[in-house]
């Protein structure tokens, strides 16, 4: 996983407004998808033996 280089950031008020739009609509695809996966590791972690779990049930439909 890349370390955060902690020396790379700013704190700014919710109320200015960012370039955001832009530099998102100026990445590939593809980085934006690399972008999204570094995120979901940030905050759930990674664990490769760990997967969604399935449930599956079966409902019948009994006509009255």
């Amino acid at each position: 996983m890349d370390r955060i280089d902690r020396s790379a950031f700013s704190v700014v008020s919710l109320a200015d407004l960012g370039d955001d739009r832009a530099h998102w609509r100026s990445v590939s695809p593809t980085e934006r998808l690399q972008a999204v996966e570094r995120l979901r590791r940030i905050n759930y972690g990674y664990d490769p033996a760990q997967r969604l779990q399935r449930i599956l049930e079966v409902a019948e439909f009994k006509p009255r």
